[in-house]
This record gives C-alpha cells, structure tokens and sequence, in this order.
C-alpha cells in the first residue's frame, strides 16, 4: 500500500511539473510573437511614413519643377533692343545724311556760282549750242590763245577772253540775231584752265594743277597721282587765301575719308594748295639720306675716322 502511494505521489507530481512547463511554453511562445507583431507594426508604420515622406518629396520636387510657371517680371529682350538701337542708328544716320546732303546742296551752289562768275580765258573749254540750229552748234572749243571765239556766222569772232559764261551768250545772241530769227544761244564751260590749284608734299606728281572741274581735295590728289608711302593722311593740310589776304589752313584726314569714316565732300576753290606732310617714314628716309654727308663731314673736320 506504500509502495503504491509513492507511486502515485511521484505521477501527480510529474504531470504537475509538465502541465506548468505547457503553460510556461504557451506564454514564452506568446511573449515572442507579440514583439514580431510590434515589429510588423513598427514596420508598416515606418513605410507608410516614408511611402508618405517620398509622396511628399515627390510632391515637393513637383511643386518646385511647377514653379517656373510663376509669372515673374519680363525683361527686354536682346533682339527688341538691337530693334531698338537699329531704329535709332537709322535714325541718326538719317540725319547725319541729310546734313550731308545740306552741306553738299550748299558747296555745288558755292561751286556753280563760282563758275557763273568764272572769267574766260585761253586754254579754256566752252560749247556753243544753238537749238534747232544744229549746224550753227559746236562742241568742244578751245579758246586760242588771242582769248577770241569764232563761228561760222561771225568769221571775224568775239573777244571772250575776261568775260563771263553769261556774258558771251548775250553777245553771241545778239550778232546770231542778224542771221537767224530770235536765236535761243546757250554757251557752257566744259574746262577751266585759267584757275589752278597746286599739290605739294609727298605726292606723286606734285605741282600747279589746272581747275578744270568740280574737285574735292582727295580727288585733287588722285590727279597729283595718290600720296606716296612717306606722306602722311591723316594730317593733309588745305591753304585758302581769304578776300582779306591771311592764309587759312584746314586740316584734312584723307585716310578716314578712305576708310569710308568721313564725308569727301571738301572741294577745292581756284589757287587753293594742298601739302601732303611727311610721316615717320619720311624722317628716318631724311636721316638714312643725311648720312653720307654726315659722314663726309666728318672726314672734312675731323680728318678721318
């Protein structure tokens, strides 16, 4: 009977220690999976804030693609300023043209009164033209050198020589009107050689120069043959005397009329000089001259070398 309740003894006591393990197996295996649902939960949270962070970077980054599209304050662009400044150029331009245009009405008027009022003499050029009466009309006649103009109608000719254009046409008017009934006579100065001009300095052909045309002081020179390398352009000088005797001297920059950067409109009047000064090519050529005869002078004075 002993034996048996020790026995029995011996099972309670292991089936209790059994059922205590279950229990504390169930709550240990509890324990471990409510910190992996934690963890779950943990880590949805942390995606859905950082699902919610991208959608709100992403959100941002548009917002900041979006902003270009604020309305900021136009600037002029580059094109409507050079509009603008073209406009404005043409505008000077225009202007700085028609002062040209002023300038130059006024020095052919200057240049045509000169030649109403020009004296005829020997070597000069005139035309005679009688309208409707071509064979009574010459071309091209050199007064001779007794300063008379002949035509076949007056064998005997008309003194011209000291007259002016105006002049000779009424003459030749009225002794045509023996002949020929109300002769309308029209006489032209194709060629004045009596004024001159003269070109000095470095120049081709420097010398006096018959004024037989309209002449600027570049073309002037064009005839004296151009300005040699030694000449300096940019300071040709223009000699006029004035009707109260005293020389005035204009400076004339022929290398900037070449470059197309002033106006070649300065014209000549008659007995007008135009000197081409040396540049510094000019004055080492001078010196490279000089020396031989530096040289020589030496030997002279000093006996030798």
């Amino acid at each position: 009977m002993k034996m048996k309740a020790i026995i029995t003894t011996i099972t309670l006591a292991l089936l209790l220690m059994v059922s205590q393990n279950l229990v504390l197996g169930q709550q240990s295996s509890q324990q471990t999976s409510q910190p992996t649902a934690q963890q779950t939960t943990t880590t949805n949270a942390s995606q859905q804030s950082s699902s919610s962070g991208d959608n709100s970077g992403r959100g941002s980054r548009t917002r900041r693609t979006e902003q270009p599209n604020v309305s900021l304050p136009q600037t002029p662009s580059s094109s409507t300023n050079d509009a603008n400044r073209t406009s404005s150029d043409a505008t000077q331009d225009t202007h700085r043209s028609e002062q040209q245009s002023e300038e130059e009405a006024a020095i052919a008027a200057s240049y045509n009164n000169f030649f109403e009022h020009y004296r005829l003499g020997p070597e000069d050029v005139v035309s005679i033209t009688v309208f409707g009466q071509d064979r009574y009309s010459k071309q091209g006649i050199t007064i001779p050198p007794n300063g008379r103009l002949y035509h076949p109608l007056i064998p005997e000719g008309i003194f011209v020589s000291g007259r002016t254009v105006e002049e000779v046409t009424q003459e030749l008017k009225k002794r045509l009107d023996e002949y020929i009934i109300d002769p309308q006579v029209s006489v032209s100065l194709d060629r004045a050689v009596s004024y001159r001009y003269s070109v000095l300095g470095e120049v081709v052909q420097p010398g006096i120069k018959p004024m037989n045309r309209r002449l600027t002081v570049y073309e002037a020179l064009g005839e004296a043959g151009g300005v040699l390398d030694t000449g300096n352009k940019k300071k040709v000088f223009l000699i006029r005397r004035q009707a109260d005797g005293h020389l005035n001297a204009r400076l004339v920059d022929v290398a900037a009329i070449e470059r197309g950067r002033a106006a070649d409109n300065i014209y000549l009047a008659p007995g007008d000089q135009i000197i081409v000064p040396g540049n510094r090519k000019k004055t080492i050529d001078s010196w490279l001259k000089m020396l031989p005869i530096l040289s020589f002078a030496r030997i002279f004075v000093t006996g030798g070398f």
